[in-house]
């Protein structure tokens, strides 16, 4: 593909089409678009990749070496998501755990795979082979993927899930430039995520709050 026709599709994949679901106010059909997305990257990526999905997933790369620096931001981050919600919205603060306790080890297992897999195979494996003609740095790569992950979230029609989006598509992002594992920054997306529903800032991440 020419880097014309390249910057076509990025414009119309990552600017144009989360800006329909916004001005449409799509996002209960999130999935729909999430899921239908994943497989235009996945297809896609399939015709143009030389490596196997071994090596696309890099499970070695989940270690204990980088699982330590996972694990600290998000432990550091999750007081610090905690803390907001008690603060900015204390009628949410842990409601899941208070309302729906049952939900939650459904949560823990659906959440990475349904929504953290086909996110990060999107903002982070896809765009990060894909897109390297335009953003030739890490640096650069890091702040395009945060800012294009970020924009993506604008869907929920509220300041709160865009901001908290670009600091967690910035870490997810550093974790895969330094990895480039698929398996380890999915697994770090679903950290992030169901700490983020468990301690009540899901509502500003969920498709039916929006009207």
């Amino acid at each position: 593909m020419t880097r014309f026709w390249l910057g076509v599709e990025f414009i119309l994949l990552c600017v144009v089409l989360p800006g329909i679901i916004i001005a449409g106010r799509l996002a209960p059909y999130m999935f729909l678009f999430l899921w239908s997305v994943a497989f235009y990257c996945f297809l896609v990526d399939k015709t143009g990749r030389s490596k196997s999905w071994r090596d696309v997933w890099q499970v070695a790369a989940v270690n204990w070496p980088n699982l330590k620096g996972v694990l600290a931001r998000w432990v550091v981050c999750s007081i610090g998501m905690a803390v907001f919600v008690a603060f900015y919205d204390p009628d949410r603060f842990f409601a899941l755990v208070r309302e729906r306790p049952l939900f939650i080890p459904i949560l823990l297992i659906i959440y990475p795979v349904l929504s953290a897999l086909p996110q990060e195979f999107i903002f982070c494996h896809f765009f990060f082979r894909r897109y390297k003609p335009f953003f030739p740095t890490d640096r650069m790569m890091i702040i395009a993927s945060a800012v294009t992950f970020a924009w993506a979230h604008v869907l929920f029609i509220n300041w709160v899930a865009p901001v908290f989006s670009f600091v967690a598509g910035l870490i997810f992002a550093c974790t895969y430039a330094k990895t480039r594992s698929l398996a380890l920054v999915t697994l770090e997306h679903g950290l992030y995520g169901n700490v983020l529903f468990i301690v009540g800032l899901g509502w500003y991440f969920y498709g039916g709050a929006v009207h």
